[in-house]
């Protein structure tokens, strides 16, 4: 059986022992060890390698999940594996049943088509820069949206230039010739064609997008499928998602039945009519969306960031395509495999009880202030004691630091996050940001790199002579 050595501080020692004591038919046997420091998150890896003698009797170590340093060379030089653990105590059940179940978010199978809808106004090099922001955020394919009765003299210049650059393009517009131009510039895709205007494809090499003449005339859908398929012609056929409440409901029963009469076709789905006609979290409904993609095999989607709130739309769905093509693969639920789409809550946002952090608070020696979240409100608390408040307004008047303007400062932002999190049920950790999931970009964290929080308190003035 495995046999692991926790590495751990003071303060949390008692914690973590009780978590792990907790875990039912836990696949290991372990150690926990204090290695001589009160705060487990300013544990590094030179320290570990300093107080933890080797050779160390266990299979591998785990460390605090903010332990900094290389945790590589640390593992050659105990002759184990050394792990981070999650950053909070609470998650190691959690940490374990992921671990043992490994998920793979690289692969997906919906292609996302990003539509600039304004490409007219814009110039070649504004295009260009728009694309490159929609590929890194997850696009495969930059969709150049026509506007009706607005010329696009440099439709081909701006296909040309996409294509230059290495992107796919798609051209969508209801003139025809405009989609010739953009055909003939090199576009890979145009949208969208009717049974009435399939001759377009005839003309060009792109790949057509199909769609019926109105969004009820199914009949005609199939008609131009059934003629794409017997010239041998590669298409994307859309029965057109309807926005709410005009129809959503039968043009998601349009797709299904799409399905049914054409197993293997590849069908397109556009999910602005969703995403930017509903005044909701697009995070959820992306994932809802591309949970139905999931199950109808769609092979693309097009989607818009028009809206404000709309405007980490590409994103979302490329976190989203992922997401549900694992748990479609794996024949899961959508549960535990990410937390990007989680942009507002958390889905375990209070890890400690008030009785829990009352007791890690008469540990402390020292006047630095920790501040902690549970169901009931904010903690703050040092060697002077424990306040709690359910805002930053509660507790202002119980820090004492109306004379010390820089650790107002930190108190002032750090309580704002703590409330905020309180408020919206969300997981807080101090001097972390809050995670809003996708719906912020947020660099990595380098915990190979040392980053030492500092007091939050100041030192004493030392009085003149």
């Amino acid at each position: 059986m495995d046999h692991i050595l926790f590495l751990t501080g003071r303060l949390a020692q008692p914690q973590l022992e009780r978590v792990l004591a907790g875990i039912e038919d836990a696949p290991f046997t372990y150690e926990v060890r204090e290695i001589g420091l009160q705060v487990a998150a300013l544990m590094t890896a030179d320290m570990i390698r300093r107080r933890v003698e080797a050779p160390v009797q266990a299979s591998r170590i785990i460390v605090p999940g903010r332990c900094r340093g290389d945790l590589g060379a640390l593992g050659t030089h105990y002759g184990i594996p050394v792990q981070r653990g999650p950053e909070e105590l609470k998650d190691l059940p959690r940490f374990f049943n992921r671990a043992a179940k490994p998920v793979d978010l690289s692969e997906y199978e919906v292609a996302i088509f990003a539509e600039i809808v304004d490409a007219p106004r814009l110039s070649v090099d504004a295009i260009v820069a728009r694309a490159r922001a929609l590929k890194r955020d997850g696009a495969d394919v930059i969709d150049l949206g026509c506007l009706p009765e607005t010329a696009f003299a440099h439709l081909e210049d701006s296909v040309r230039a996409l294509k230059a650059e290495g992107f796919a393009v798609s051209v969508d517009s209801v003139d025809v010739q405009e989609l010739l131009r953009g055909g003939r510039a090199g576009a890979d895709y145009l949208l969208s064609l009717t049974a009435d205007t399939l001759w377009v494809a005839d003309e060009v090499a792109a790949t057509p997008v199909l769609i019926p003449r109105t969004p009820h005339d199914e009949a005609s859908l199939h008609a131009a499928i059934d003629a794409m398929s017997a010239k041998g012609r590669a298409f994307l056929a859309d029965p057109i998602l309807d926005p709410i409440p005009f129809g959503l409901v039968a043009s998601v029963v349009r797709y299904h039945a799409l399905r049914a009469r054409y197993p293997e076709a590849p069908i397109m789905m556009g999910v602005g009519n969703l995403t930017e006609l509903t005044e909701a979290d697009t995070s959820g409904i992306n994932a809802l969306l591309f949970g139905m993609a999931a199950e109808l095999n769609v092979a693309a989607v097009l989607t818009t960031q028009v809206s404000a709130h709309a405007r980490r739309a590409v994103k979302e769905a490329d976190w989203a395509r992922r997401i549900m093509h694992a748990a479609a693969r794996q024949r899961s639920l959508p549960k535990g495999l990410n937390d990007a789409l989680m942009t507002v809550h958390a889905k375990h946002p209070f890890p400690d009880t008030p009785d829990e952090i009352a007791a890690t608070a008469a540990q402390v020696r020292d006047p630095n202030f920790r501040v902690q979240v549970s169901q009931q409100g904010l903690h703050v608390y040092n060697r002077d004691g424990l306040r709690t408040g359910q805002g930053a307004f509660d507790l202002w008047p119980q820090l004492g630091l109306d004379n010390d303007a820089s650790h107002a400062f930190y108190m002032g932002v750090e309580l704002a996050h703590a409330q905020l999190a309180w408020q919206l049920g969300k997981r807080y950790t101090q001097d972390q940001p809050l995670d809003w999931g996708c719906a912020v970009d947020r660099e990595a964290d380098d915990l190979n790199a040392w980053c030492a929080p500092g007091p939050t308190r100041a030192a004493p003035k030392k009085s003149e002579p």
